[in-house]
């Protein structure tokens, strides 16, 4: 029980900023242009900035992110690509099946992977972890859109999604880190420590936007809840499992294989429950899976740390 203890310690300062989320949103104050607009200081300010920090040191010539980025890159090319037996096997409907190719692969390693992972490993584990959310925003913004889009009623248009690319702040970041490093940029000390600033400020206010939108959702019937039950335990437990079998024959290190793997059991992220707003999915059954499997998270999480390691 002490590792897991230890595990539970460490992702608990997380949860309690997500649970002040909730209970701030049973006030008079709160709404939902909080979550607007905490959000979108995270993804265009905090996260940026918390990248372009945790990759301004990285020693590109000691680490090789190769098998990473290649094993989170097949993990999600196979999980996007499940929903097809699925939906055949059990019959679901096109819309169904568009949801799947969100709902299975894309966990929250962004807004809630990130501060797990650096309260779990400290700063060194920031590089795995911002390369790892770059490498999930890359294919959501791909593969999954594309899938969407060629299985619905719209019209696949190729420079809107290489639009969305080129504009979404992570990948930019990750770029800007990289490009830092490679050709050995020195920034001012002062400008260092201004993106530090919005660097630490981050995790504190994505996790209380998230705690705002958990508390603002409607429960619904517990009957409604067993298919959200049964996809949360396909998304956290059955397919990071199979991927941890799998990834232990690769030549990785243990941090990134730990990183990979808590990564990969993230409950539903923000972003795909955006997307099937825009998308017109499945929309009710993705919120009700982000709010879901953000609670079961706060066991599974810890279980799946004490499992790697």
């Amino acid at each position: 029980m002490g590792p897991l203890i230890v595990a539970l310690e460490t992702v608990l300062p997380l949860f309690l900023v997500i649970f002040a989320g909730v209970l701030f949103s049973r006030t008079k104050a709160s709404s939902e242009h909080w979550i607007d607009i905490l959000n979108k200081y995270a993804l265009w300010i905090g996260f940026p900035a918390l990248v372009i920090t945790s990759l301004m040191h990285l020693e590109i010539g000691e680490n090789n992110y190769t098998p990473l980025i290649v094993s989170n890159s097949v993990y999600i090319i196979i999980s996007i690509l499940l929903a097809f037996p699925i939906a055949w096997i059990f019959n679901m409907s096109a819309n169904m099946k568009r949801s799947l190719f969100l709902i299975l692969p894309f966990g929250n390693v962004a807004y809630l992977g990130i501060p797990v992972l650096r309260n779990a490993w400290g700063d060194e584990i920031l590089p795995v972890a911002a390369i790892i959310s770059a490498v999930y925003v890359f294919w959501m913004l791909t593969l999954a859109l594309i899938l969407i889009e060629v299985y619905g009623h719209h019209k696949i248009s190729i420079k809107k999604l290489m639009l969305s690319l080129l504009k979404n702040p992570l990948l930019l970041s990750v770029f800007a880190g990289l490009a830092i490093v490679l050709f050995n940029i020195k920034l001012p000390a002062f400008v260092e420590k201004t993106i530090g600033l919005f660097s630490d400020s981050v995790t504190a206010v994505v996790l209380f936007s998230l705690g705002i939108f958990l508390g603002m959702h409607q429960l619904g019937k517990i009957g409604e809840w067993k298919q959200v039950l049964g996809w949360s335990v396909v998304a956290m437990i059955i397919l990071p499992a199979a991927f941890y079998f799998i990834i232990q024959f690769l030549p990785m290190p243990a941090d990134q294989v730990r990183a990979t793997i808590v990564d990969a059991a993230m409950p539903l992220g923000l972003t795909p429950y955006a997307l099937s707003i825009q998308y017109k999915l499945k929309t009710t059954l993705m919120a009700r899976i982000v709010v879901l499997s953000t609670l079961l998270s706060m066991i599974i999480i810890p279980l799946w740390m004490v499992v790697t390691g």
